[in-house]
C-alpha cells in the first residue's frame, strides 16, 4: 500500500473534528501495527472497495467518543453511548470517510465506501492484518487512531 492513501483520511478527520469541536489536532507518527481491538475504545469500521480495497478503523478512547457525541448534539451532556450516540459517532466516521474518498478521487483513485459499522464487542473478522496507524491528539479531549488495512 502507498501510505499516501492514508493522508486523505488524516486530513479529513482533522478538518471535520476541528470544525465540529473547535479543537486543535496534533498528528502523531505513522506506525505499521497489527490491527487489534482494545476494550477502552469505541470503534467505527468503514469498508473500501474499488481501486483501493480494505478497511478503515477509527478508534476513539471511550471518553473522547462521549465528548464528540456531545459536540455533535450541540453540547448536550452525554454520559453513555445509547443508540442515538452510536448513530452520531458512526456518522462522524461516515463524514470523515466521505470527504477522504472525494480527496482520493481528486488524486485519481476511485473508491466506494460502505456504511459505517459500530463495533461494540471484540470482533476479529478481519484476521491478523497489518494496519497503517496514525494517532490524532485532540488537545485535552482525548486521542483517536486511524488505522487503514488494505487488502483482504
Amino acid at each position: 500500500m502507498n501510505v499516501q492513501y492514508l493522508n486523505p483520511f488524516l486530513d479529513s478527520a482533522s478538518f471535520v473534528i476541528e470544525q465540529l469541536c473547535n479543537v486543535t489536532i496534533k498528528r502523531g507518527e505513522l506506525e505499521m501495527t497489527e490491527w487489534y481491538y482494545r476494550d477502552d475504545h469505541t470503534w467505527i469500521r468503514i469498508g473500501m472497495t474499488g481501486q483501493l480495497e480494505g478497511d478503515v478503523f477509527f478508534g476513539l478512547q471511550n471518553d473522547l467518543a462521549l465528548r464528540l457525541v456531545s459536540a455533535m448534539m450541540g453540547g448536550f451532556p452525554v454520559n453513555e453511548l445509547d443508540e442515538i450516540g452510536k448513530s452520531a459517532i458512526s456518522e462522524l466516521g461516515n463524514m470523515i470517510s466521505g470527504n477522504a474518498s472525494t480527496m482520493l478521487y481528486n488524486q485519481g483513485v476511485v473508491i466506494d465506501i460502505t456504511p459505517p459499522q459500530f463495533i461494540q464487542a471484540q470482533e476479529n473478522r478481519w484476521g491478523s492484518r497489518t494496519a497503517y496507524t496514525v494517532p490524532l491528539d485532540l488537545s485535552d479531549m482525548g486521542r483517536m487512531e486511524i488505522q487503514v488495512l488494505v487488502g483482504k
